[in-house]
């Protein structure tokens, strides 16, 4: 038993019992309700195979049925003056006039509702608007799973396998569409003045375009700020990647705000070097080494590789620019850089843009030297787009990539919750990623209808 220690008159410390936590006023209200002895009989129906918790014919649709019939009962009690079987009722210019069958999608099933009527067709419910077909939490149910990369068909095909609601692929759809405002809204949304460090990196997606499946590049810019959070600042989709492109990536960011970069990160992509120091020219632009490696190393044989990037490690790891030339000197000279000379030639060429990052401390070059921080997260939204043959548009690429990153966010922000309160060298949860606030810890009305 647990004690809490309370002080006395003369201020001695005594045990105290610790007080029980006040019960949720829904849980006493369960309990008044459906007493544990009603939900034991419920699941013996269950288990016996007689009844469905959820689906056509459940007791949870069932029960949403009844509290929803009733709250629209009262509602027309409110509008008319008067309840049902009043005599105050007679002679008024308003009555009741039956009810409009109706069948509500949720989260449980489908529910067959009876909306009541009146004469003077004035009544307009609160509790499920008119036109209302969906309850709220289910398109939020459908938005996540569209965000976890399953398809429309795979949506639909899920709830109904699941829940017994049938909802069409083009109203899935529809729904996944209403986001495309807040999308665009994000896409343009300003941004900080400076960014210390900037990720830039691209995803290969395949798209219709004029009954044509091709391949485009979504490009990805993370920008590390001030306080050292990443940022998400766009998502650009080019079938063909050039100065062009770069250069008015480039301009829109700097007229969404950004009057400066410090270090900008990418993996050599033609023209974005000379587009970011075209419209910021203190900014050092940094190849990715791990990049550089890659590369050098498809002109390696396997047999080989082993030794090659251990001679290789010297370059990326001198103290300075000229140890590292010497070092790149010393293995072209080699025999293993004479059997290679093309693997030598990638580091020749790319080296203006490799030794920028050799003027910092190695606490800094462990951050810039490699766009594995932006790698890390197009890992996982591969993994999302893997699951479809194609794009129907660009903005259904930016879309489902979007609300994948808000996905991404709300693991990341659940798993940080969890280890609250932990020393930091305990915790392992992965960074914060700005992208559209965390949803983990909304609750959502389930009562409350589809605004869609």
């Amino acid at each position: 038993m647990e004690f809490l220690m309370t002080m006395t008159a003369e201020n001695r410390p005594v045990p105290a019992r610790r007080a029980f936590r006040e019960e949720p006023a829904a849980r006493a209200l369960r309990r008044e309700l459906l007493p544990d002895g009603a939900i034991d009989a419920l699941l013996g129906q269950i288990d016996a195979g007689g009844l469905n918790l959820t689906g056509p014919g459940g007791f949870l649709p069932e029960l949403l049925k009844a509290v929803l019939e009733r709250g629209l009962a009262v509602e027309l009690d409110d509008h008319l003056g008067y309840e049902k079987g009043d005599p105050a009722g007679r002679g008024s210019d308003n009555a009741r006039n039956g009810s409009t069958p109706k069948t509500l999608a949720t989260q449980v099933g489908d529910v067959a509702l009876e909306t009541p009527r009146d004469r003077a067709g004035t009544f307009t419910p609160g509790l499920v608007p008119k036109g209302t077909r969906r309850l709220g939490g289910l398109d939020e149910t459908i938005i996540s799973l569209y965000a976890g990369g399953m398809t429309v068909r795979d949506i639909a095909s899920h709830l109904e396998r699941t829940i017994g609601t049938e909802i069409s692929r083009e109203t899935i759809s529809k729904i996944t569409d209403a986001v495309l405002d807040e999308v665009k809204a994000w896409q343009h949304r300003p941004l900080d003045e400076v960014y210390p460090v900037v990720f830039l990196d691209a995803l290969v997606v395949k798209v219709r375009d004029n009954n044509v499946v091709t391949n485009k590049a979504a490009h990805i810019a993370v920008g590390v700020d001030t306080d050292g959070i990443k940022h998400v600042l766009g998502i650009w989709v080019q079938s063909s990647e050039g100065a062009s492109f770069w250069a008015g990536v480039c301009a829109e960011l700097a007229n969404r705000g950004v009057k400066d970069i410090l270090i900008a990160c990418c993996d050599g992509l033609k023209g974005l070097p000379e587009a970011i120091e075209a419209t910021w020219p203190d900014t050092v632009v940094q190849t990715c080494t791990v990049h550089l490696i890659r590369a050098a190393t498809r002109y390696v044989s396997y047999g080989d590789r082993k030794a090659f990037c251990a001679k290789l490690k010297a370059v990326y790891t001198a103290v300075n620019a000229d140890a590292a030339q010497m070092a790149l000197l010393e293995l072209a000279d080699s025999p293993l850089g004479r059997k290679y000379p093309a693997a030598i030639a990638v580091w020749e060429r790319a080296w203006d843009r490799f030794i920028p990052f050799l003027a910092f401390a190695p606490a800094v070059r462990k951050v810039i030297y490699t766009t594995n921080s932006i790698e890390s997260l197009n890992f996982q939204l591969r993994k999302i787009i893997k699951n479809r043959g194609h794009f129907p548009s660009d903005d259904a690429v930016i879309k489902l990539l979007w609300l994948a990153i808000r996905d991404i966010e709300d693991k990341r922000a659940r798993a940080r919750e969890k280890e609250k309160g932990l020393p930091s060298n305990q915790r392992k949860a992965p960074a914060r990623l700005v992208e559209g606030a965390c949803r983990c810890c909304v609750k959502t009305d389930p009562l409350a209808p589809s605004e869609y």
